[in-house]
């Protein structure tokens, strides 16, 4: 679970670091637009295209470090060890939801690539390394929740948190 734990943070870190990106790209648009009068064609669709990869990749981290919203009403009155069950129920549509993305997500990308697609802009950019993202990071958040899982059905048995 420790090493799951590293992959999580080390691909959450890449996706933060992604950020800057983004930010580059629109102060580089701002520039060019506002100043320069010459605005890009690409900066606005890089910039979702980058968001789109953030968004993915940082997934497995958020659940991690227990990002996520929690609806805390129905679980706060609850005990370590019921919570954990709880929660190892509804591991199941975690796991289905992650098995969804990387079989559909895998073949939307491997489609995607075959086809060599690009996005209908006048940029055009190709649309198949943002497609392959989701299986990728569906997987990765799939890990995660194994990870998760294992911790709960041991606090499930013992009472104690595992936190890794």
């Amino acid at each position: 679970m420790h090493y799951i734990d590293n992959i999580s943070d080390w691909v959450g870190r890449i996706g933060n670091v992604l950020v800057i990106g983004i930010v580059f790209s629109l102060i580089y648009e701002i520039i060019a637009r506002y100043i320069f009068h010459s605005p890009t064609m690409w900066a606005h669709e890089m910039s979702a295209f980058i968001f789109g990869a953030f968004f993915m990749l940082t997934g497995a981290n958020c659940l991690r470090v227990k990002g996520h919203v929690a609806v805390d009403i129905f679980t706060s009155n609850l005990s370590r060890r019921r919570v954990a069950i709880l929660d190892s129920i509804t591991f199941i549509f975690l796991l289905l939801f992650c098995i969804a993305l990387v079989w559909y997500g895998g073949k939307l990308a491997w489609d995607s690539w075959i086809i060599n697609e690009h996005r209908n802009s006048i940029w055009a950019p190709p649309l198949y390394p943002a497609r392959a993202m989701i299986p990728i990071a569906a997987f990765i958040l799939l890990l995660q929740g194994l990870a998760k899982f294992i911790r709960d059905i041991t606090t499930a048995i013992t009472g104690r948190a595992n936190n890794g």
